[in-house]
């Protein structure tokens, strides 16, 4: 495939997550808001957000076979239909606020779930328009820009439509967002359905995850998943225990995101050198000797030094493991294995950070970046074998 052509599809998958990713985005940071202004417990805004994550667990396999029989257009018009119908309900609720709670569990729900939804597709459509192994590593480290984008320009917009004119305009304007994902998915080439005989049973997970390697790529890909939950979750807890502002708790994880950022516009100049388990073992190591360090920190300037070393290692993990779960997978079932992907990292969105919690008012911030360390650091030895396992060409 001619590299402008492979660049115009790659753009337009990108334009369509960050039209999906900021919508959800979006309503999640403006539903737990109205949600407190409007008098409802501090417990509500936990179980919003872990129903932002919760559907996409329940629906990312039959969304992955959907992608792997339909292709990407018919999943994305599915995606966006559950986005802005998620983005509907929470615009009523502003006329209807005696059923804010159960709307807005509805629309996180659905938010969740169409956002989840058009990223397997995207995912999976990506790889295979890739052409080989350096291509992979090239197009999803750009692709891992949309989501950085989307996390900046949901929450911002809606931030500021709140201010100027209510939670009715932010709605009306995250509402919008999606059908930015369906415009620009005309410049994706159409793929020919994939029939399934009458009588065929269904793809089975588990013969899916006894591919060689795949359980392992999965178990690495839940370490670092949990190490950017704990990091998120950790560092304002670590920050007010120094006495540390606000601002500065913020920048030190806006460092972290430039970092994720800069190592994803990085990657792409030097994927033909770059060996997916050896780049996974390495981040893995590097992490945990990061997390080993952080509860030393006595400054936030020291902190935003740190933030910034573990944003490059857990930025970079990103293309390596999807490129390895193309390699590994039959490319008829890459939406089903991008879908076990997807589940076991919202599984983490949603738990991990209760278990934080906990552990955390048991043992304090510093022992649980300890703990979480040596966990990663263990998983630099599954990752190393990853790279063993012969690759599905």
């Amino acid at each position: 495939m001619a590299a402008a052509n492979l660049g115009r599809i790659l753009a337009a998958l990108i334009v369509g997550q960050i039209c999906l990713h900021a919508c959800m985005t979006g309503v999640r940071m403006a539903a737990p808001l109205q949600a407190l202004r409007e008098g409802h417990a501090a417990w509500v805004v936990g179980v919003l957000m872990g129903l932002f994550a919760a559907a996409p667990i329940v629906l990312a396999l039959a969304a992955g076979r959907l992608a792997d029989r339909r292709g990407y257009h018919h999943p994305m018009r599915i995606a966006v239909a559950l986005t802005m119908l998620g983005a509907v309900v929470a615009l009523a609720v502003t006329w209807l606020p005696r059923f804010t709670f159960p709307a807005m569990c509805a629309a996180a729900m659905l938010v969740g779930a169409g956002a989840n939804v058009g990223l397997i597709a995207i995912q999976r459509t990506a790889g295979r328009h890739a052409t080989d192994t350096t291509a992979l590593k090239r197009v999803f480290s750009w692709l891992g820009l949309a989501p950085a984008l989307a996390n900046v320009i949901g929450p911002v917009l809606a931030g500021a439509l709140i201010d100027l004119g209510g939670f009715r305009a932010a709605y009306a304007a995250l509402l919008v967002l999606p059908l930015g994902a369906l415009a620009w998915a005309r410049r994706v080439p159409k793929e020919a359905p994939r029939p399934r005989a009458k009588d065929a049973a269904a793809p089975s997970a588990r013969e899916l995850l006894r591919t060689p390697g795949l359980r392992r790529l999965l178990l690495v890909n839940w370490l670092l998943s949990s190490s950017w939950d704990v990091h998120a979750f950790l560092v304002p807890v670590l920050g007010h225990e120094r006495g540390f502002s606000a601002s500065a708790i913020g920048l030190v994880l806006g460092v972290f995101a430039l970092a994720v950022a800069a190592v994803r516009l990085a990657i792409p100049l030097f994927a033909q050198h770059l060996r997916e388990g050896q780049v996974l073992a390495g981040c893995m190591l590097w992490t945990a000797g990061v997390f080993a360090l952080y509860p030393f920190a006595r400054a936030a300037w020291w902190m935003g030094v740190l933030a910034a070393a573990l944003g490059l290692a857990l930025g970079a993990v990103q293309p390596m493991i999807m490129t390895t779960l193309h390699q590994l997978t039959p490319p008829d079932r890459h939406g089903e294995a991008i879908a076990l992907r997807s589940m076991t990292i919202n599984f983490s969105s949603a738990l991990m950070p209760l278990l934080f919690g906990a552990l955390g008012s048991l043992v304090g911030a510093s022992a649980l970046f300890w703990l979480m360390g040596a966990a990663v650091g263990a998983g630099s030895v599954p990752a190393r074998r990853v790279a063993a396992v012969p690759v599905r060409t």
